[in-house]
């Protein structure tokens, strides 16, 4: 059930000793166990303690709830995220549509990769869905793909191109979901990643031509 108004999903306080440091990890590599093999719905801080070897009052020292363990491992994911949004669209050597093939394959391959938590975490969700930090983590992201989005469609309206951003990501999230639904091999993911990306690319390149098109007729 969804957090109420003054629960907490922050930790309590941050690790700054080798041995703390090893018992946030090993509580978080648990949790990832514990929430792969029994689901959003069991997920409780008891089972996380046990399987990470270390007692619930332990747990409690950094995390307050087992809404905040599951917020830590979605957290870290947002940031892998970001990281990885920042590494390919922000990298000005290489051409938008480049980036854009990158960014397809790198996504595809880590939904494939790490399904069976994404599926958990996509379940817990409700439980921090609405909490000011998860808020604020989505429009991270969504400003880094809005920055690429200005510079690979120079000339495009504004509305085009929010719309075209819209359709991209759904794309993505749709494909992505469904594809990595079944365990696929290598060479799936690549054909696949390719043939979305040539989709895509090519659907920003009629943008652009249009745009081009539209700003080139004389005036009346």
């Amino acid at each position: 059930m969804p957090l109420g108004r003054n629960a907490s999903i922050a930790s309590r306080k941050s690790p700054k000793q080798a041995r703390s440091n090893q018992l946030v990890e090993a509580v978080l590599d648990a949790a990832v166990q514990v929430l792969m093999k029994e689901g959003a719905q069991r997920f409780t801080t008891a089972r996380v303690a046990e399987r990470a070897g270390v007692s619930v009052g332990s747990l409690y020292q950094y995390f307050p709830n087992k809404a905040a363990i599951l917020f830590r491992l979605q957290s870290d994911e947002w940031q892998r995220t970001s990281a990885l949004l920042r590494s390919i669209l922000e990298d000005q050597a290489t051409s938008p549509t480049a980036r854009l093939r990158r960014l397809i394959h790198a996504f595809i391959q880590s939904e494939c990769e790490e399904a069976a938590i994404r599926t958990a975490l996509s379940d817990a969700a409700p439980l921090y869905r609405d909490a000011p930090e998860a808020i604020e983590a989505k429009k991270e992201n969504a400003q880094i793909f809005r920055t690429f989005l200005r510079e690979a469609l120079p000339g495009v309206a504004d509305d085009v191109r929010m719309l075209a951003g819209d359709l991209i990501k759904m794309t993505l999230s749709g494909v992505g979901s469904s594809f990595s639904e079944t365990p696929r091999t290598e060479a799936e993911i690549a054909a696949w990643s390719e043939a979305l990306a040539d989709m895509l690319c090519a659907y920003l390149g009629r943008l652009i031509t249009q745009a081009t098109v539209s700003s080139a007729r004389p005036c009346r």
